[in-house]
Protein backbone atom coordinates (compact mmCIF):
# COMPACT_ATOMS: atom_id res chain seq x y z
CA UNK A 1 0.00 0.00 0.00
CA UNK A 2 1.19 3.51 -0.67
CA UNK A 3 0.91 5.04 2.77
CA UNK A 4 1.36 8.54 1.40
CA UNK A 5 -1.47 8.13 -1.10
CA UNK A 6 -3.70 6.63 1.58
CA UNK A 7 -3.05 9.71 3.74
CA UNK A 8 -3.80 11.95 0.77
CA UNK A 9 -7.06 10.03 0.32
CA UNK A 10 -8.00 10.60 3.95
CA UNK A 11 -7.21 14.28 3.54
CA UNK A 12 -9.51 14.36 0.52
CA UNK A 13 -12.51 13.62 2.77
CA UNK A 14 -12.03 16.85 4.72
CA UNK A 15 -9.25 19.12 5.99
CA UNK A 16 -7.35 17.54 8.87
CA UNK A 17 -4.53 17.88 11.35
CA UNK A 18 -1.65 15.42 11.26
CA UNK A 19 -2.80 13.83 14.51
CA UNK A 20 -6.32 13.18 13.22
CA UNK A 21 -4.96 11.79 9.93
CA UNK A 22 -2.87 9.29 11.89
CA UNK A 23 -5.88 8.28 13.99
CA UNK A 24 -8.04 7.78 10.89
CA UNK A 25 -5.31 5.80 9.13
CA UNK A 26 -4.77 3.54 12.14
CA UNK A 27 -8.47 2.99 12.77
CA UNK A 28 -9.77 2.72 9.21
CA UNK A 29 -6.92 1.35 7.11
CA UNK A 30 -4.32 -0.41 9.24
CA UNK A 31 -5.51 -1.31 12.72
CA UNK A 32 -2.89 -4.07 12.85
CA UNK A 33 -0.01 -1.78 11.93
CA UNK A 34 -0.26 1.73 13.41
CA UNK A 35 1.49 4.46 11.49
CA UNK A 36 4.35 6.43 13.01
CA UNK A 37 3.65 10.13 13.58
CA UNK A 38 6.88 10.99 11.77
CA UNK A 39 5.62 9.33 8.62
CA UNK A 40 2.41 11.36 8.72
CA UNK A 41 4.20 14.68 9.16
CA UNK A 42 6.88 13.94 6.57
CA UNK A 43 4.12 12.99 4.10
CA UNK A 44 2.25 16.24 4.82
CA UNK A 45 5.44 18.24 4.28
CA UNK A 46 6.04 16.41 1.00
CA UNK A 47 2.42 17.02 -0.08
CA UNK A 48 2.93 20.71 0.57
CA UNK A 49 6.18 20.79 -1.47
CA UNK A 50 4.54 18.90 -4.34
CA UNK A 51 1.50 21.15 -4.30
CA UNK A 52 -0.87 18.33 -3.29
CA UNK A 53 -1.87 19.92 0.03
CA UNK A 54 -1.75 23.32 1.66
CA UNK A 55 -1.89 24.66 5.18
CA UNK A 56 -5.32 26.21 5.74
CA UNK A 57 -4.81 27.50 9.30
CA UNK A 58 -2.21 27.44 12.03
CA UNK A 59 -3.33 27.38 15.65
CA UNK A 60 -0.93 28.43 18.38
CA UNK A 61 -1.39 27.37 21.94
CA UNK A 62 0.58 26.12 24.88
CA UNK A 63 2.10 23.28 22.82
CA UNK A 64 3.39 23.06 19.28
CA UNK A 65 1.53 24.79 16.48
CA UNK A 66 -1.35 22.81 14.99
CA UNK A 67 -1.58 23.01 11.22
CA UNK A 68 -4.81 22.22 9.45
CA UNK A 69 -4.13 20.77 6.00
CA UNK A 70 -6.41 20.67 2.98
CA UNK A 71 -5.98 18.87 -0.32
CA UNK A 72 -5.37 21.01 -3.42
CA UNK A 73 -6.75 20.43 -6.93
CA UNK A 74 -3.35 18.97 -7.91
CA UNK A 75 -3.64 16.64 -4.92
CA UNK A 76 -7.08 15.51 -6.05
CA UNK A 77 -5.70 14.84 -9.53
CA UNK A 78 -2.82 12.81 -8.07
CA UNK A 79 -5.19 10.87 -5.81
CA UNK A 80 -7.57 10.07 -8.68
CA UNK A 81 -4.66 8.85 -10.81
CA UNK A 82 -3.41 6.62 -7.97
CA UNK A 83 -6.85 5.17 -7.25
CA UNK A 84 -7.63 4.41 -10.89
CA UNK A 85 -4.23 2.90 -11.80
CA UNK A 86 -4.27 -0.89 -11.40
CA UNK A 87 -1.65 -2.39 -9.13
CA UNK A 88 1.26 -3.75 -11.13
CA UNK A 89 0.67 -7.43 -11.77
CA UNK A 90 4.28 -8.19 -10.89
CA UNK A 91 3.78 -6.84 -7.38
CA UNK A 92 2.97 -10.33 -6.15
CA UNK A 93 5.87 -11.99 -7.98
CA UNK A 94 8.52 -10.76 -5.54
CA UNK A 95 7.42 -12.97 -2.67
CA UNK A 96 9.90 -13.34 0.14
CA UNK A 97 8.48 -16.82 0.73
CA UNK A 98 9.45 -17.86 -2.80
CA UNK A 99 12.94 -16.43 -2.30
CA UNK A 100 13.35 -18.16 1.09
CA UNK A 101 12.32 -21.52 -0.41
CA UNK A 102 14.66 -21.03 -3.36
CA UNK A 103 17.63 -20.14 -1.17
CA UNK A 104 16.89 -23.07 1.13
CA UNK A 105 16.97 -25.41 -1.88
CA UNK A 106 20.06 -23.84 -3.40
CA UNK A 107 21.96 -23.99 -0.13
CA UNK A 108 21.00 -27.57 0.70
CA UNK A 109 18.71 -26.64 3.58
CA UNK A 110 15.35 -28.27 4.27
CA UNK A 111 12.89 -26.32 2.10
CA UNK A 112 10.02 -28.56 3.21
CA UNK A 113 10.64 -27.44 6.78
CA UNK A 114 10.36 -23.81 5.66
CA UNK A 115 7.07 -24.56 3.90
CA UNK A 116 5.70 -26.44 6.92
CA UNK A 117 6.56 -23.60 9.31
CA UNK A 118 4.97 -21.05 6.97
CA UNK A 119 1.84 -23.19 6.57
CA UNK A 120 1.47 -23.42 10.36
CA UNK A 121 1.96 -19.67 10.73
CA UNK A 122 -0.66 -18.99 8.04
CA UNK A 123 -3.15 -21.35 9.68
CA UNK A 124 -2.78 -19.59 13.05
CA UNK A 125 -3.31 -16.22 11.38
CA UNK A 126 -6.33 -17.47 9.44
CA UNK A 127 -7.95 -18.71 12.65
CA UNK A 128 -7.35 -15.29 14.27
CA UNK A 129 -8.82 -13.44 11.30
CA UNK A 130 -11.81 -15.78 11.04
CA UNK A 131 -12.54 -15.21 14.71
CA UNK A 132 -12.36 -11.43 14.25
CA UNK A 133 -14.85 -11.57 11.34
CA UNK A 134 -17.71 -12.30 13.74
CA UNK A 135 -19.49 -9.01 14.33
CA UNK A 136 -16.90 -6.97 12.42
CA UNK A 137 -17.86 -3.63 10.91
CA UNK A 138 -18.06 -3.61 7.08
CA UNK A 139 -14.69 -1.87 6.54
CA UNK A 140 -12.87 -4.25 8.87
CA UNK A 141 -14.68 -7.21 7.33
CA UNK A 142 -13.46 -6.17 3.89
CA UNK A 143 -9.88 -5.91 5.20
CA UNK A 144 -10.06 -9.27 6.98
CA UNK A 145 -11.49 -10.99 3.90
CA UNK A 146 -8.71 -9.52 1.76
CA UNK A 147 -6.02 -10.93 4.03
CA UNK A 148 -7.80 -14.28 4.37
CA UNK A 149 -8.03 -14.62 0.59
CA UNK A 150 -4.31 -13.95 0.19
CA UNK A 151 -3.42 -16.38 2.95
CA UNK A 152 -5.58 -19.02 1.27
CA UNK A 153 -3.79 -18.44 -2.03
CA UNK A 154 -0.44 -18.73 -0.24
CA UNK A 155 -1.54 -22.02 1.31
CA UNK A 156 -2.42 -23.41 -2.13
CA UNK A 157 1.00 -22.30 -3.41
CA UNK A 158 2.73 -23.85 -0.37
CA UNK A 159 1.01 -27.18 -1.10
CA UNK A 160 1.98 -27.09 -4.79
CA UNK A 161 5.53 -25.99 -4.00
CA UNK A 162 5.92 -28.87 -1.55
CA UNK A 163 4.97 -31.30 -4.32
CA UNK A 164 7.61 -29.81 -6.64
CA UNK A 165 10.58 -29.51 -4.28
CA UNK A 166 12.36 -32.69 -5.39
CA UNK A 167 12.03 -31.87 -9.09
CA UNK A 168 13.20 -28.30 -8.52
CA UNK A 169 16.14 -29.41 -6.37
CA UNK A 170 17.24 -31.85 -9.10
CA UNK A 171 16.87 -29.22 -11.83
CA UNK A 172 18.93 -26.67 -9.92
CA UNK A 173 21.62 -29.22 -9.05
CA UNK A 174 21.90 -30.07 -12.74
CA UNK A 175 22.25 -26.37 -13.62
CA UNK A 176 24.85 -25.85 -10.87
CA UNK A 177 26.73 -28.94 -12.08
CA UNK A 178 26.75 -27.70 -15.67
CA UNK A 179 28.14 -24.34 -14.56
CA UNK A 180 30.83 -26.05 -12.53
CA UNK A 181 31.84 -28.06 -15.59
CA UNK A 182 32.05 -24.86 -17.66
CA UNK A 183 34.18 -22.99 -15.16
CA UNK A 184 36.16 -25.88 -13.78
CA UNK A 185 34.87 -24.98 -10.30
CA UNK A 186 34.54 -28.16 -8.26
CA UNK A 187 33.45 -26.82 -4.87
Amino acid sequence: MSTAHALLGLLDRSPAYGYSLKQDFDQLLAPEKPLAFGQVYSSLARFERQGWAEILTVESGSGPERKLYGITPDGVTELEAWISTPQATGAFAASTLFVRISIALLSGRDAQEVLTAQRESHMVRMRELTSRRRGAEPALLLQLDYELTHLDADLRWIQEAGQRLDALRTQWQDIAGARSDETGDRR
